[in-house]
């Protein structure tokens, strides 16, 4: 749901609609989640034993695989809960899969139009008027990541990075207030800056957790993530050169 700010510039009236989609999105999810947590917790008891047989022995604290939702399908609907399970994953999947794909091509795109990546990255189908050569980097780059690892292990690995760039952002609005007060700003930012100040604390706790308790993939995802700010000024100093050459040209023609 919050990738969908991703897609701002193809979105009709930003200004009420992305705001609306965030408020719904976040609804519907919250609301998904507690109601899934209710019924694990009416249908399994919270503690159990390690070696106990079946779900309801194990309970939630021992539930096989940390899988709590098969548990509580397995004693609703019997053998057959693992398969409905793993149906409900796969639509689930499928869902997700369609919503990254087309928000995290927007992304490339944006970098390719700002001069912090390939050019050919920034062009648009023309037929279909979408980021075409950026989907296609996004699909070779999702194949290159299921070779190296479970989709835990992967998770793990940018879980801290990706909560370290929300700070980041949410840390932006208070500099942005305080630097451009006179800028024009089309999103109200509810509950500023106590709200704003709550997320910080909270995804600050999260970041710690991640570090005491996977302190190596997380350390390890957020170097990998590192890698990129040396590319980042080499490849913005490249495009500047570039572009004053371009200016240049242009003003001796």
């Amino acid at each position: 749901w919050n990738n969908v700010t991703f897609t701002g510039a193809e979105v009709i009236n930003p200004k009420r609609n992305l705001p609306v989609a965030l408020f719904i999105g976040t609804l519907v999810v919250c609301g998904i989640y507690l109601a899934s947590n209710w019924v694990y917790l009416q249908v399994l008891p919270f503690f159990g034993t390690p070696a106990g047989h079946g779900p309801l022995a194990r309970g939630i604290q021992y539930a096989a695989e940390d899988r709590v939702a098969t548990a509580a399908l397995e004693v609703i609907f019997g053998a057959k809960g693992s398969s409905l399970m793993a149906a409900a994953i796969m639509i689930s999947t499928f869902g997700c899969i369609n919503g990254l794909t087309l928000a995290g091509a927007r992304v490339y795109y944006a970098m390719a139009k700002d001069g912090l990546f390939f050019s050919s990255v920034g062009k648009v189908n023309p037929t279909y008027h979408t980021p075409a050569v950026s989907l296609m980097v996004q699909a070779f780059w999702a194949c290159f990541l299921t070779l190296t690892g479970t989709y835990s292990e992967l998770l793990d690995y940018v879980i801290f990075a990706v909560v370290l760039f929300y700070i980041l952002t949410i840390l932006g609005l208070f500099r942005l207030r305080r630097t451009r007060r006179d800028a024009l700003r089309p999103y109200r930012a509810w509950g500023y800056p106590v709200l704003p100040a709550i997320y910080v604390l909270f995804a600050s706790f999260v970041e710690w957790a991640l570090v005491t308790h996977k302190a190596l993939r997380s350390v390890a995802g957020l170097c990998i993530v590192a890698v990129g700010i040396p590319v980042f000024y080499l490849w913005r100093r490249v495009g500047g050169k570039n572009e004053r050459t371009l200016n240049a040209d242009r003003r001796a023609g």
